[in-house]
């Protein structure tokens, strides 16, 4: 019988690692348009990074772990791929999300078995009062909440999960329904944004693609390791556009 401290420390393997290894994720999809009475449009390319490690806290409790993580990714040219530096005339701002740090403590992980592979699900609706409140933010905010749908799923395989490594291979999916990115400066247009990615745990760093990796040294080489302390709170886009450009 499977219990949660059991069930967390599987998805702990499948995420990241127990022995407190740098771990790289590498995604890419599409990012499309959604509005009422309008067609859904794919507007950019996407693709990303994150590098997390596990750590264990003794003030956490048993089976407990804190993921240190910190994960970049860019806007792309539909037709090129290229990374985008302005759409429609506007700057793009892309994501540089440090930290992205999370404490775990054993829940009952929602799992499917998939005949041979282990699906961990995390389904992740958001709602709290947006860095970017309206009557500051009139053409970059949607509201003075901001209200988003995570959708994670990583898959493993199950003979892997009953082997004795303290990580192992993996692929995952991701998901989100989240308002209009504040730089589109859509204000509070009815309508947002629909992000469909897919992608794999790497063996290393260095199997992200070279033009990435050549972007992100270039610009913020931090992004390449993990946290080494815990530090709050989170990063987001809307909060690390807020730091570009501060309230009057």
């Amino acid at each position: 019988m499977t219990t949660p401290e059991l069930a967390l420390r599987s998805l702990a393997r499948t995420r990241a690692s127990l022995d407190g290894a740098d771990v790289t994720y590498w995604w890419s999809g599409s990012v499309y348009s959604w509005a009422p009475d309008e067609p859904y449009e794919r507007l950019f390319g996407f693709e990303g990074v994150n590098v997390a490690r596990l750590v264990h806290d003794a003030e956490d409790g048993p089976g407990s772990y804190r993921l240190l993580s910190r994960e970049a990714a860019f806007y792309l040219d539909p037709v090129t791929g290229e990374i985008l530096e302005t759409w429609r005339d506007l700057p793009v701002v892309h994501i540089w999300n440090d930290p992205v740090n999370q404490k775990w403590r054993p829940f009952p992980v929602p799992t499917t078995d998939l005949d041979g592979q282990v699906c961990f699900s995390l389904e992740i609706p958001l709602a709290y009062p947006s860095p970017l409140p309206a009557a500051q933010y009139p053409e970059h905010s949607a509201g003075d909440t901001y209200r988003a749908l995570e959708l994670f799923q990583f898959f493993t395989h199950r003979a892997d999960l009953a082997g004795p490594a303290p990580g192992v291979p993996a692929t995952m999916s991701w998901t989100r329904m989240s308002p209009w990115v504040p730089w589109m400066a859509r204000g509070g247009r009815p309508g947002g944004l629909a992000y469909h990615c897919r992608g794999r745990k790497l063996d290393a760093y260095t199997e992200v693609p070279e033009r990435t990796r050549a972007h992100i040294a270039e610009h913020h080489p931090q992004f390449a390791r993990a946290p080494r302390k815990w530090s709050e709170p989170n990063e987001t886009s809307w909060t690390y556009f807020r730091k570009l450009n501060p309230p009057a």
